[in-house]
């Protein structure tokens, strides 16, 4: 049975940054950060977790990160902001690949190899399947990690950032994870 739709193309995913206007069952009315009113559905199933500060300190030799930088003359990325995944999503969304926080950034999410103090801040060697990375990381970048929430943090006023939304095919967007910024914290990502 080729024609199934099993054998459907994906549908489209959509980046959202921006502010919980206000909450209706599974609704979410963000404002985008470009200022867009938009809704978008969370899954029965949705997961949320909180974004929290962390400290530089804890990136250590085999944590997984992800960092996002601005490509440098010299080849290294500087980073804007960088997020400490929990163990448990080692491995999502390994590798480089062009960002959207501003023109021209990165997003690298791998492994720590190596981390030195430098000049400019600490020195991170990053390795994914396909190559490796140096970031610098200037003493004032945001640092982040990830912590397993509930609904309860999904409220107005809360800034958050759904990686992938999906398009479905009567127009609206449907989330199965929802990232929201703890203690008034804007998702740097």
């Amino acid at each position: 049975m080729l024609g199934t739709a099993a054998w459907a193309q994906q549908a489209p995913m959509t980046r959202i940054r921006g502010t919980i206007e206000a909450v209706d069952g599974p609704v979410l009315a963000i404002k985008s950060r470009d200022g867009t009113d938009m809704k978008v559905r969370m899954t029965d199933n949705v997961a949320v977790f909180a974004v929290v500060k962390t400290s530089l300190s804890e990136i250590k030799e085999g944590s997984y990160i992800g960092v996002t930088a601005m490509p440098e003359p010299d080849g290294t990325q500087k980073a804007i902001a960088v997020h400490i995944f929990p163990e448990n999503q080692r491995g999502a969304a390994e590798g480089f690949r062009p960002w959207d926080l501003r023109a021209n950034s990165t997003m690298t999410n791998a492994t720590v190899a190596e981390t030195v103090k430098g000049t400019e801040g600490q020195n991170i060697l990053v390795k994914y399947k396909d190559g490796e990375k140096k970031v610098v990381v200037p003493p004032d970048t945001p640092i982040v990690t990830f912590v397993a929430s509930d609904k309860a943090e999904v409220k107005p006023g809360a800034r958050i950032i759904i990686f992938g939304a999906q398009k479905k095919e009567d127009g609206t967007l449907e989330a199965n994870r929802v990232n929201v910024g703890r203690d008034g914290i804007t998702p740097p990502m």
